[in-house]
């Protein structure tokens, strides 16, 4: 009997680490030659450069943080709110827009984020108060934003099998690739121009490029056998970890709202940070600029890590290491070693988010992608939106950031935690205890 289910905790492991691979390549054979195929990069790249493109309503705010607080006289925690707006509206959105992908396809949702997006930095670049700024960034840029992420990210993962890991990878770069490019770009016009001047110039930018780009979506993914393979059997579902998917979701929920509010942390406010150690916004853009370019790096090497261990394994790995670069920011804090802790951190926490999609692909039916990937995707954005407000709010009861950056490691220790147990369950000894 221990035999017996050994063997079968084995296979268990092997199936949960691979994504179905053997199933998997069957299928991409037979899928009309679409599985991997030319059209699935040229898919790939499209939605990379509308990924990067769309990822400006994430980082403007962030660059403009500084100058909008200057100018509407507010204390740093009101100035955060409409980060903290875009990022649940970012969320919200991006479930609403996923399940409207499942069901007619993602070209109408891109578009209509496009146009969205466009609107809101037209009426942001109006705004006579903080709260008319705070809305029209999320209610329009932050819903704008969300096309171009997690209904794409679900949509990439059906044109790709045996490289899905490396695929997602590729295109949840195109988010941090938009910090790398539009932080120095943002801040630039902004100095010169004015953030009002700089909006307007976004939004005429947005609605030229990404509507072209958007048409070149009209195909739809492919079918193929390798998933249904593996959902008749039974061994790629959430009961291969003893949960249901309920359960399941739930703690892929709180694992990305854990991780990504101790990833907001230098992400948000690494511009303020490096104004109030004298260093000034624009060093402060130049690291945020390092630190997503080093994501970038980070995503893709992750991609090939979780083709080869697996989704869980990926995370968990991604989260150690999260914690240990945001460990580095307590004690360093010279211009040197803080360009080379934001090196750090983006190469350490790169592949944690794409992992989230991967997990979900390996234990949850492909028909489901849309929703239970943005669901996900939502969580680790409220996780943003949350950890910003929060650091921002710690600032003004402290006078320092020290202990936002202690509660960053404590929730990243939390996200460690769940990434552990989760792992536990899915390897050999979780199975030979319930025999």
């Amino acid at each position: 009997m221990a035999t017996t289910n050994s063997r079968r905790a084995t296979d268990s492991l092997r199936t949960g680490t691979e994504g179905n691979r053997a199933p998997s390549d069957a299928g991409a054979r037979t899928a009309h030659g679409e599985v991997e195929s030319r059209q699935a990069w040229l898919r790939l790249a499209v939605t990379l450069a509308l990924s990067t493109i769309g990822g400006v309503g994430m980082w403007s705010v962030v660059v403009a943080l500084p100058t909008v607080q200057a100018e509407f006289g507010v204390a740093r925690g009101a100035a955060s709110l409409p980060y903290t707006l875009t990022m649940l509206c970012f969320g919200v959105s991006g479930i609403a827009l996923g399940r409207l992908s499942d069901r007619h396809g993602v070209m109408l949702p891109v578009a209509l984020g496009s146009v969205a997006l466009a609107a809101g930095y037209a009426t942001a670049a109006s705004a006579t108060s903080l709260w008319h700024y705070t809305l029209a960034q999320g209610l329009l840029i932050g819903a704008g934003s969300a096309a171009t992420f997690s209904p794409l990210l679900a949509h990439i993962s059906l044109w790709f099998v045996r490289r899905r890991g490396i695929a997602v990878a590729i295109f949840a770069s195109g988010n941090y690739l938009a910090g790398t490019l539009w932080p120095p770009v943002v801040e630039h016009f902004i100095q010169t121009s004015g953030w009002r001047q700089t909006y307007v110039g976004i939004a005429v930018f947005c609605l030229a490029t990404m509507l072209p780009l958007t048409l070149l979506l009209r195909r739809k993914p492919p079918t193929h056998d390798g998933d249904s393979q593996a959902a008749s059997s039974g061994a790629n579902v959430p009961r291969s970890l003893g949960l249901s998917p309920g359960a399941l979701q739930a703690l892929l929920v709180v694992a990305g709202l854990a991780c990504c509010v101790a990833m907001s942390m230098p992400q948000v406010h690494l511009v303020a940070y490096c104004s109030d150690l004298g260093y000034g916004p624009t060093r402060g853009a130049q690291m945020l600029s390092l630190m997503l370019a080093c994501g970038i790096v980070s995503r893709i090497l992750f991609g090939g890590i979780c083709d080869r261990i697996g989704g869980l394994r990926t995370l968990l790995v991604g989260s150690a290491l999260q914690g240990i670069a945001l460990v580095m920011f307590l004690p360093f804090k010279g211009l040197v070693s803080l360009y080379l802790i934001s090196a750090m951190f983006g190469l350490f926490q790169g592949g944690i988010v794409p992992s989230y999609a991967i997990i979900v692909r390996e234990y949850f039916d492909r028909a489901e992608a849309g929703m239970r990937v943005s669901i996900v995707i939502t969580a680790t954005l409220f996780g943003m939106a949350l950890g910003g407000w929060m650091s921002g709010a710690i600032f003004d009861l402290t006078g320092s950031y020290r202990a936002a950056f202690l509660n960053g490691i404590a929730w990243n220790l939390l996200n460690l935690s769940i990434a552990s147990w989760l792992l536990w369950r899915s390897t050999g000894r979780f199975a030979l205890a319930q025999g």
